[in-house]
């Protein structure tokens, strides 16, 4: 009964693992003088009696790095370098492009001066077959720089519009003839004042305009301001209209008005025409004398240019030697009278 009575759970070797040899081989290897290590004593504090810091008196600010200031001036003088050289590249760039015009349009007037043939004549636009050929050469946009083409167009329609006037000018006196026929002197004059000034006024004051704005002649310059202020003052004596002047003005027209109203008329449109004339051609004025004082042009420079035209002219150096010629040979023939 012995046996029922034991516990069936039970190992039926107590066995006690730590008592292994090899377990009590290395315990026994210990050393014993081994106590228990206490790093908060005092013999381990040893002789230490500064005070501790708390922890809430220290610095809660985070640690930021500052940017370095040296580095932040570098890169700005850098930009601003480079902006500095950017600009200087691009007014180099201009330079260059500006003096390449000025050589181009230096190169075009001298060898135009030089071989008068090396480009054709295109005006006036006459036809082929007509035997008459053009007298001049003109284009604006391969002569004219950019900054005076505008003002030089306006010069040569302010020419055309003066034209077409003395031309209406010439039917208004030719209608005038016809209401009153002892006006003939008026449709004659007013025949003439058309085949006169239309080329006068072209060769006179609108060439050495084109010319001046072209080589940026200061003698053109000043020719063209005498002349131009002639033209505005036959504009104010043209749009008056004194009788037998052969011009349509204002007076001839107004005293027509009591004998034939439609020859009145007509008179009249003539009359505003020339006002117009001359209101345009004081503006023109105005301007191209505000072109002229920013080209730096004046009136010694003017001089200069005349009297070197003057003396590397050809016809004028023929001129001058055939007349010093004769007067030697008078002054010989003379002495050997003698």
């Amino acid at each position: 009964m012995s046996g029922l009575d034991s516990n069936p759970f039970a190992d039926p070797v107590d066995v006690n693992p730590f008592q292994d040899a090899s377990i009590t081989q290395a315990t026994s290897r210990a050393p014993t003088n081994l106590g228990e290590y206490n790093p908060f004593s005092a013999t381990e504090m040893g002789d230490y009696t500064g005070t501790t810091i708390p922890a809430s008196a220290a610095s809660s600010q985070p640690a930021v790095l500052q940017p370095s200031v040296e580095q932040s001036a570098k890169a700005t003088a850098a930009a601003a370098t480079a902006d500095l050289i950017k600009q200087q590249q691009e007014l180099e760039r201009k330079a260059a492009d500006l003096e390449r015009r000025e050589q181009e349009l230096q190169n075009r007037t001298t060898n135009r001066e030089s071989s008068p043939g090396a480009k054709e004549n295109n005006w006036p636009p006459l036809p082929k077959f007509c035997p008459v050929k053009p007298c001049f050469y003109q284009n604006f946009e391969e002569e004219i720089p950019d900054d005076y083409r505008r003002i030089c167009k306006r010069m040569y329609y302010l020419w055309m519009f003066h034209c077409a006037t003395l031309f209406l000018n010439v039917l208004a006196c030719l209608a005038y003839f016809t209401a009153d026929p002892s006006r003939g002197v008026d449709f004659g004059l007013s025949i003439l004042w058309f085949l006169l000034f239309t080329p006068v006024a072209f060769v006179c004051w609108y060439r050495p305009v084109y010319k001046a704005f072209r080589s940026d002649s200061s003698f053109s310059f000043f020719f063209f301001f005498f002349v131009f202020f002639l033209q505005v003052a036959v504009y104010v004596i043209q749009s008056v209209g004194i009788p037998s002047w052969g011009n349509s003005g204002w007076i001839l027209s107004i005293s027509v008005i009591g004998t034939n109203l439609a020859v009145a008329v007509v008179m009249m449109v003539v009359a505003g025409f020339f006002t117009v004339n001359a209101v345009l051609a004081l503006i023109l004025l105005k301007m191209v004398h505000a072109k002229y004082r920013r080209t730096g042009a004046s009136f010694t420079k003017a001089q200069e240019e005349f009297s070197k035209g003057v003396l590397t002219n050809r016809t004028v150096q023929t001129t001058a030697a055939s007349a010093a010629s004769s007067a030697a040979q008078g002054a010989f023939g003379r002495n050997q009278e003698n």
